[in-house]
C-alpha cells in the first residue's frame, strides 16, 4: 500500500503529526473473507443457543425469557459490549455454545455494569469448566475496572462428569465466591436476579450479592432439589415449598425483594443500580462532548483490505492507527529509533492513550523505546494501547555475532517486559496480526493482565507462526526426512491451534471483533474504564474497635 510522507500540523498546543497516507482503494483480503464466512458460522450456532426443542421447552414449558430478552429490559439499549462470545466452541468435550453464559458490559440507567447471564437453554445452564472460565472472567473485569456487576442466575449447577475441572482448584467454582466477597469488600456493588433455578453452589451467587431480586415460581434457591429431599427423607415436596420465591422473600430472607414476573424483577434491578453512589457527567455534557471528536481522515471499513495475508511480511502499523485516531493524528515517540516498534501519543474518541504498535522484529532498539515510552505513560497517568502483530519466530543464533545480538535483544525485552507488568495505567490490547513468541508478551498479551484483550479474525496465536516449526527443532543432518515430517506434523497442529477462533473458544481473549468495529469498541473500553472515577465513596474508614 503506498503512502505520503508525513506532514506536521499544529492544534491547541500539541504537534501532532498526521497521518496523510493515501486512501487506496482496497479490497477485502482473503485473510479477512474465510475468517468472516467462519465467524458468521460461529456467530449463527451462538446464537441459536441449546437448538429450537431447548428453546421451545424454555420458553413454553418453563415459561421463561431467553436470555438475551432478559438483557433487553435489563440494559438501558442492545449496543453493549459482549465478552468472548464464541467460547465453549471446538472444545474436546463438545460445542458449549457461548459457553453456558452470556457476559457483557451495557448501560443500566446510564452506567456501566457487567453482567453475567445464564443461558438454560444450553445443557439446562448447566457448569461446565469453560462456563466457570468465563463467569470468572467477568469477575476479574469487574474487580480491575471497579464496575457494578449484575448476575442472571439460571443455573442447574456444575456437570458432574467433569467435577474435577470444576471443583477443587483456585481458579475453579469456589472462586466466583471469593470473587463475590472480595468484590463487596471493595466497595463494588453486585446485584443477583434469580430468574430461574440456583442449585448446588449456584444457590451461593444470590446469597453472597449485595441484593437479590427473585421471580414468583420460576425461581428457585435450593442446596438439593425436591428428588434429593425424597431420595434422604422420603418426602415429597415441591421446588416453590423447598425454595421459591415466596419463602426466601418472607420466610428465611435470602432475598431482598419478590417480583410476580420477570419484567417486574429487571424493573426493581434497574431501580436498585439508579441508587448507587455514581455522579455520572450530564448528559448534556457527553453530548457535547461526542459532537466536538473528530472521526479520523480514512475510513474504517478499508480495515477490511489492511489484514496481513502473509506472515512473513509486515505492513506499515501507521496504516491502522491511521483509521483509529481522532483526526489521524499521531504524535510519534522516538521516531527515527527502533524503527520497527512504533510508540506515540493520539485521541479516540477524546481519550487521550499512548499506542505501541510492532512494526516489524522486535529489535534490542526497539525494546529499549517501548520500555521509555511504557515508563513515561505510567508516570503521566496514560491508558496503553498495543496493537500486536509479532515477527512469525525468534532469529535462531548460527554464529557468535548473532548470538550476541540475541542476548542483547533478550535483555532489552526482559526491561520492555518489566515496564509493562509494573505499570499501574489501564492496558489494552489487540492482535491485528500475529501473537507469536516473547514479542507478544513484551507487547502486552494475556499473561500481562491488560484490562482487554480483542483479535481480529485474521489473527493468530501460537508460540510460533504456522509454517516456521523449524524454528522449534533441532537440526539433524543424519535424520533429515525424519525432521521434515516432525516439521509438517508441527506446522499442520499449529495452523489448526493458531486461529482466533480457536483461541476464543478457550477464552485466551476477551473476543474476536471486525476490523471495522475497532474504534468504536476501543471508545467503549475506554469510557468503561474512566467510569471508576464518577463512584464517590470507593473507601470506607474503619470504625475503633470497642472493647466491653
Amino acid at each position: 500500500h503506498p503512502y505520503q510522507s508525513t506532514n506536521l500540523k499544529t492544534q491547541d498546543s500539541f504537534h501532532f503529526c498526521v497521518l496523510s497516507l493515501c486512501t487506496v482503494s482496497l479490497t477485502m483480503s482473503s485473510a479477512i473473507l474465510h475468517c468472516k464466512l467462519r465467524g458468521s458460522e460461529f456467530s449463527e450456532k451462538v446464537r441459536k443457543g441449546g437448538g429450537e426443542n431447548a428453546i421451545a421447552r424454555h420458553t413454553q414449558r418453563n415459561r421463561k425469557l431467553l436470555v438475551r430478552d432478559r438483557l433487553r429490559l435489563l440494559l438501558d439499549d442492545e449496543d453493549f459490549l459482549e465478552l468472548s462470545p464464541f467460547a465453549g466452541l471446538g472444545l474436546p468435550y463438545g460445542d458449549i455454545p457461548s459457553a453456558g453464559c452470556l457476559t457483557g458490559i451495557g448501560r443500566i440507567n446510564g452506567l456501566w455494569c457487567v453482567f453475567i447471564a445464564n443461558d438454560a437453554t444450553v445443557k439446562g445452564g448447566t457448569a461446565y469448566p469453560i462456563t466457570v472460565k468465563k463467569q470468572l472472567r467477568a469477575q476479574e473485569i469487574a474487580i480491575q475496572n471497579r464496575l457494578p456487576c449484575v448476575y442472571l442466575v439460571d443455573s442447574g449447577g456444575a456437570f458432574l462428569p467433569l467435577q474435577s475441572e470444576i471443583f477443587p482448584d483456585k481458579n475453579q467454582g469456589g472462586r466466583t465466591f471469593y470473587n463475590e466477597a472480595i468484590m463487596s469488600a471493595m466497595k463494588i456493588p453486585q446485584v443477583s436476579v434469580v430468574c430461574g433455578s440456583c442449585t448446588a453452589g449456584g444457590a451461593y451467587i444470590p446469597t453472597m450479592a449485595e441484593e437479590a431480586v427473585m421471580v414468583h415460581r420460576i425461581g428457585t434457591i435450593f442446596l438439593g432439589g425436591p428428588p434429593l429431599v425424597k431420595a434422604a427423607t422420603g418426602e415429597e415436596v415441591t421446588p416453590e415449598d423447598l425454595g421459591g420465591a415466596t419463602l426466601h422473600a418472607e420466610v428465611s430472607g435470602c432475598v431482598d425483594h419478590f417480583a410476580w414476573e420477570e419484567k417486574e424483577a429487571f424493573s426493581y434491578t434497574r431501580n436498585i443500580i439508579s441508587t448507587l453512589n455514581f455522579q455520572l457527567p450530564e448528559e448534556e455534557e457527553e453530548t457535547k462532548k461526542r459532537k466536538a471528536e473528530e472521526e479520523p481522515l480514512y475510513s474504517s471499513e478499508e480495515f477490511l483490505g489492511l489484514a496481513p495475508k502473509d506472515y512473513n511480511y509486515t505492513m506499515d502499523v501507521k496504516l491502522v492507527v491511521s483509521r483509529l485516531t481522532d483526526g489521524s493524528r499521531f504524535q510519534e515517540f522516538k521516531a527515527r529509533y527502533g524503527t520497527t516498534l512504533v510508540t506515540g501519543f493520539a485521541k479516540i474518541h477524546g481519550h487521550l492513550v499512548g499506542i505501541v504498535a510492532n512494526n516489524g522484529e522486535l529489535s534490542y532498539e526497539a525494546a529499549l523505546k517501548g520500555s521509555h515510552f511504557v515508563q513515561l505513560c505510567d508516570q503521566r497517568d496514560i491508558p496503553l494501547l498495543f496493537l500486536q502483530n509479532t515477527a512469525p519466530s525468534a532469529a535462531l543464533t548460527l554464529d557468535t555475532k548473532q548470538a550476541e545480538i540475541n542476548t542483547n535483544r533478550l535483555k532489552a525485552q526482559g526491561s520492555m517486559m518489566s515496564a509493562v507488568a509494573c505499570a499501574s495505567v489501564p492496558k489494552i490490547t489487540v492482535v491485528i496480526g500475529g501473537c507469536h513468541g516473547a514479542d507478544s508478551y513484551a507487547l502486552c498479551g494475556r499473561a500481562f493482565e491488560p484490562n482487554f484483550l480483542f483479535l481480529w479474525p485474521n489473527a493468530r496465536v501460537s508460540v510460533t507462526a504456522p509454517g516456521h516449526a523449524s524454528s522449534l527443532l533441532l537440526p539433524d543432518g543424519e535424520q533429515e526426512e525424519e525432521q521434515k515430517k516432525q516439521e509438517e506434523k508441527l506446522d499442520r497442529k499449529l495452523k489448526e491451534e493458531s486461529s482466533a477462533f480457536f483461541s476464543s473458544g478457550r477464552l485466551w481473549d476477551d473476543g474476536v471483533i471486525l476490523p471495522q468495529d475497532t474504534r468504536k469498541v476501543l471508545r467503549d473500553s475506554l469510557d468503561i474504564i474512566k467510569q471508576q472515577q464518577y463512584q464517590l465513596s470507593t473507601e470506607k474508614a474503619r470504625s475503633a474497635v470497642l472493647r466491653i
